[in-house]
């Protein structure tokens, strides 16, 4: 008659333990043999993120949101923990900028990964004036007062500052 028995020993994490498989023969005469295997465990293999955007570059005032669905699969764990990040770098104005969006998925052992998209951010695209008067020819003595009312609309600046000069050029 042959039996035999299990035991687990657990690790450091939930995915590393030790089984210790025993087999014990014994005869009609009660004689016996045992014989043990042990199989160690281990989860040394980081997940696999997917579905992370590539690179994109943008206008400032399409800056897609930060992508969900993300998803990680793991040869041990089948619920992956999946944090994300991100960070701006300024560039040489308010409005252009890089975003550096990274997504780190966790196995129950430690086992990490990560992937990052970065958002290149630019405000290429000038402001529109409205209100501009069109150009006009006056005798001396009604020349009109400098336009006021002017106003400016930008895509990706909301408070878009608006200066006036005036140049004289005798005739």
């Amino acid at each position: 008659e042959i039996t035999n028995e299990e035991i687990r020993t657990d690790g450091s994490c939930p995915d590393s333990y030790i089984l210790t498989r025993t087999w014990t023969a014994t005869d009609n005469c009660g004689n016996t043999a045992t014989q043990s295997q042990q199989v160690t465990v281990t989860d040394d293999e980081a997940p696999v993120l997917s579905g992370v955007p590539a690179n994109i570059s943008v206008d400032c005032d399409v800056v897609p949101a930060l992508a969900t669905g993300i998803t990680a699969t793991d040869n041990c764990d089948s619920d992956v923990e999946i944090t994300s990040e991100e960070i701006r770098t300024d560039g040489s104005c308010p409005d252009s900028y890089v975003l550096t969006r990274t997504w780190t998925a966790t196995d129950n052992c430690g086992n990490t990964a990560t992937q990052s998209q970065q958002v290149t951010v630019t405000d290429d695209e000038a402001p529109v004036l409205s209100g501009v008067p069109a150009n006009i020819s006056v005798d001396c003595d009604v020349v009109p007062a400098l336009a006021t009312g002017i106003t400016a609309t930008d895509n990706c600046d909301s408070d878009v500052e608006i200066t006036s000069e005036e140049i004289r050029t005798d005739g």
